[in-house]
């Protein structure tokens, strides 16, 4: 029988019994670190964990990072962006991320369409309509049960960029301060918007305070 916490994937008839969770945010804001930390944390739980990344989590996926990552701020423009993150998204729900839901393990990703929506829909002008088409027929509109979208300050998120990367920047962290300020606008905008999925998150506390709040608001789920 299958219990009352199982789900469907939107086209596909296997039934999904994991958890899937996205940390979202802007640049700087500390999603890898909340990766490790919220991977041991349900680790210890004796949770099947599988931590993984956009773009890339599948060999597909992170050969298409390498062009999407790499090069000049103007190597693509954002039409272009949009159709590479689908690409490596497709192959990435269907090599990584909808095997292991399906064995019952929780997914725990680092960026996913939300940031599409973000970075190429309110940074680079595509459309929301035209992002979800895209997701819908390449990762048949797979969405997560939880996202948590991590807020600090702009001087903050600078500083930390700074500590992180220094002058290495990749394209995305290089982008310039008023796509910033229009990425920032829109995932307030996308988490306002779908308030069941979203929980916003102060990330400019100390890092184990901002685990302990993500974890306050998977509770639910780890009774």
């Amino acid at each position: 029988m299958v219990g009352p916490n199982a789900r469907r994937i939107l086209q596909v008839d296997r039934v999904v019994t994991g958890r899937f969770i996205t940390l979202e945010g802007g640049e700087g804001v500390g999603k890898s670190t909340q990766i490790e930390a919220l991977a041991v944390a349900l680790a210890h739980r004796g949770i099947d964990v599988v931590a993984t990344r956009e773009p890339g989590g599948s060999a597909g996926a992170e050969a298409i990072r390498t062009l999407l990552m790499t090069g000049a701020d103007d190597r693509w423009d954002a039409r272009s962006e949009a159709l590479l993150f689908a690409a490596a998204r497709a192959d990435h729900v269907a090599r990584t991320i909808r095997p292991a839901l399906e064995r019952g393990a929780w997914v725990i990703c680092d960026r996913f369409v939300d940031s599409t929506r973000a970075y190429q829909g309110g940074g680079g002008g595509i459309t929301d309509a035209d992002i979800m088409a895209l997701h819908r027929f390449g990762s048949c509109g797979l969405l997560p049960d939880r996202t948590f979208l991590l807020a600090v300050g702009k001087d903050e998120a600078t500083r930390r960029l700074v500590l992180r990367d220094g002058d290495g920047r990749d394209r995305m962290g290089s982008k310039p301060a008023d796509y910033q300020t229009r990425l920032a606008e829109r995932f307030a905008e996308i988490a306002a918007a779908e308030p069941a999925r979203w929980r916003i998150i102060d990330a400019g506390a100390a890092p184990e305070a901002v685990t302990a709040a993500i974890l306050a608001e998977l509770s639910e789920w780890l009774d």
